[in-house]
């Protein structure tokens, strides 16, 4: 195996190459405006460092969110465009997920919640018994409304640290690592789960809509 991580649902640009075993290359950056321009350098970049061209990948995993839309599709489009350029499956990971996995692999124990910012003076959350288990479906709430629920629980990522009032016991990573994403997904499909069909998970409308009442102009 050689799986290649993709994860553009949060203002982390990051990709990691996994080989069933363990992380051979990972890059991440973190500009919330510059998901287009990062991403395939990145992969560039891993590829790289880990001495082997796109065509040696078997497999490819993205997060699908939930993110903002505009981020959120970069990854999914650029994932969906290897797999069928290289013929091998794209599988979906939930990005809140791969946070939590981090936080594993730093050390942190369970129960917790995962926080990330959802713009709107709002926050993407799910709660955890550990961070290989998720407890609640991923959804998206202003942080006084679910503070009450996750009183006295560890809070992970950028989400909690945006929202200290809500949130006191802020920990990290702040930010998605892909070689996190890679080495959950490759966990998962080596004890044969079935991962997440690699479509985005919103969670609420985009914020483009078209006009109810609008003027139809004719030519005379």
């Amino acid at each position: 195996m050689l799986l290649l991580a993709v994860d553009t649902a949060t203002p982390a640009v990051t990709v990691a190459l996994h080989d069933g075993t363990s992380v051979v290359a990972e890059s991440g950056q973190v500009d919330a405006r510059r998901h287009g321009e990062l991403l395939l350098p990145a992969v560039d970049r891993v590829l790289a460092e880990a001495g082997v061209k796109l065509d040696a990948v078997t497999d490819v995993v993205v997060g699908v969110g939930p993110g903002p839309y505009t981020g959120l599709r970069v990854g999914l489009v650029t994932a969906a465009t290897f797999g069928s350029a290289l013929s091998v499956p794209v599988h979906g990971l939930c990005t809140l997920d791969s946070l939590a996995y981090a936080a594993g692999q730093d050390g942190l124990e369970g129960p917790f919640a995962v926080a990330t910012d959802a713009r709107r003076k709002e926050v993407y959350w799910a709660r955890y018994e550990d961070f290989r288990t998720r407890a609640t479906e991923p959804a998206v709430d202003r942080p006084a409304d679910i503070a009450e629920q996750l009183a006295g629980l560890p809070v992970v990522g950028a989400g909690a640290v945006l929202y200290p009032e809500a949130f006191p016991d802020a920990r990290g990573p702040e930010h998605v690592r892909a070689g996190a994403l890679a080495a959950l997904a490759a966990e998962r499909l080596a004890a044969g789960a079935e991962l997440l069909p690699p479509q985005p998970l919103y969670l609420r409308r985009p914020d483009a809509q078209v006009p109810k009442n609008y003027k139809v102009v004719t030519p005379k």
